[in-house]
């Protein structure tokens, strides 16, 4: 199957930036419309594919470049179709994934420096660019196929193809998790003290004192030795709703009362209003969780654990009632993987530290109770149970019909956009760097 129909993974996305980012000269490759592809562009995709095959990978960098091509006429012919994409919908893209590759890689610092970003800020308005275009990418092949299906006779004449050409692939070990997870909150004399000592740093910035000063002595916003807790925002932005809604709610020198989201509570200055943007200046506390409300977590979810091994209650019931996940809650425990958004984890790309609670399990099996914390420092106490584990095998059609049928509507949808884009490309402006003067491609990108 063509990639032109493959939603290009994440660190695909991010891949591109870190190479803009570095390469300081860099050449354009083509422009398709009013996109352009750059050299870095093309080797961003390389080094991706390279990954995600183990260094396997023999696509030339003609294919590659044909493949990127197809995407940005996709992305071009978006616009001009007037397909809408959500800000909120983008937001909230970004966030998810900066959120798990920030796990993976150990911390958002990390991740900053892994990528070759100097803040957060930058990384998510680059992200929040490529999330943008990906989306119209993805709308538009829906668009495309949203009305294509397939039978079961194409199923089965399309796993004969691949099994007589000696082409059936090979899928890998995945498993399905499930969780129950109980937070640790702060007691209720903490979260009071916080907000007392917010209070008593606005009043002192009222009465003349720096906020600027205060958030580099007092802020627990990880950033803010970076920039002294100062954020330009619009209503766009990839914040926390509650950092926005404080945000727009005041005027230009006010400051907010304190206020809480899932990093812990904030009081807020807005030092300009420039049009739609905003100046914003913030100072963050969290409040710190004592042993006892740890110990008081732990022993609840353990007992839970205990009950549901005692066959007192179901698993799928106690989710229902106990789990404090929000993302996993009505979803019977499932993880989603936030590369595929189904519940199936590749076991070669699983977190390390995930990994090892749960590769000794059967299905059926719970892992103990473990300590944990988000990006956002909620903590928290779970325990995983594995719901199924697939071992590596070359295709078989009984075993394996959903995803061969995936595998070939992809490959149909895949033809059908490919048609399209026959099309499509005779009257789109294309223009292609002399460097690649020697690529024979597939389509007809110059319209000979």
């Amino acid at each position: 199957m063509k990639l032109t129909y493959v939603s290009v993974a994440f660190g695909f996305m991010i891949g591109i930036l870190s190479a803009q980012e570095k390469v300081k000269i860099d050449g354009v490759a083509t422009v398709i419309g009013k996109n352009i592809v750059l050299d870095s562009e093309v080797e961003a995709f390389k080094l991706e594919l390279l990954q995600q095959s183990d260094g396997k990978s023999d696509i030339s960098d003609c294919e590659m470049l044909e493949q990127i091509m197809n995407r940005k006429l996709l992305a071009h012919h978006a616009v001009i179709d007037s397909i809408v994409v959500s800000e909120a919908e983008i937001s909230a893209n970004v966030q998810r994934k900066v959120s798990y590759f920030s796990q993976q890689l150990g911390s958002p610092e990390k991740m900053l420096e892994y990528y070759g970003f100097d803040s957060m800020k930058d990384l998510n308005a680059e992200l929040a660019d490529v999330e943008r275009e990906a989306m119209y990418i993805n709308k538009m092949q829906q668009k495309l196929t949203s009305e294509i299906d397939i039978t079961p006779e194409e199923v089965k004449r399309y796993y004969k193809s691949l099994e007589e050409s000696g082409n059936l692939p090979e899928f890998g070990a995945d498993i399905e998790l499930a969780q129950i997870v109980i937070n640790v909150n702060p007691s209720p004399e903490e979260e009071a003290r916080i907000l007392a000592r917010l209070n008593e740093i606005r009043d002192q910035v009222i009465n003349g004192e720096s906020f600027s000063m205060k958030a580099i002595l007092y802020s627990d916003d990880p950033g803010v030795s970076q920039n002294s807790g100062l954020y330009t925002i619009t209503r766009q932005s990839p914040f926390v709703k509650e950092f926005k809604e404080a945000a727009f709610s005041l005027d230009e020198g006010e400051i907010s009362e304190p206020f809480k989201s899932d990093f812990g509570y904030h009081i807020l200055i807005v030092e300009k209003v420039k049009g739609k943007e905003r100046d914003v200046r913030h100072l963050l506390l969290q409040p710190e969780i004592d042993q006892k409300e740890l110990d008081q977590a732990k022993d609840s979810l353990t007992k839970i654990r205990e009950d549901i091994l005692k066959q007192k209650i179901t698993f799928e019931e106690a989710v229902l009632k106990y789990t404090d996940d929000k993302d996993t809650k009505l979803n019977k425990g499932f993880l989603i993987n936030p590369m595929s958004s189904d519940t199936h984890f590749e076991l070669t790309r699983m977190d390390p530290e995930l990994y090892a609670r749960v590769s000794n399990l059967k299905p059926g099996e719970f892992s103990e109770v473990f300590y944990d914390e988000t990006q956002q420092q909620q903590k928290m106490y779970k325990f995983l149970v594995l719901k199924s584990k697939t071992e590596s095998h070359v295709a078989d059609l009984s075993r394996d019909y959903v995803k061969i049928k995936d595998l070939a509507l992809q490959k149909k949808k895949a033809e059908a956009v490919d048609k399209w884009a026959t099309e499509k490309i005779v009257d789109t402006y294309i223009k292609i760097n002399d460097k690649y003067e020697g690529c024979t491609f597939e389509g007809n990108w110059r319209k000979l």
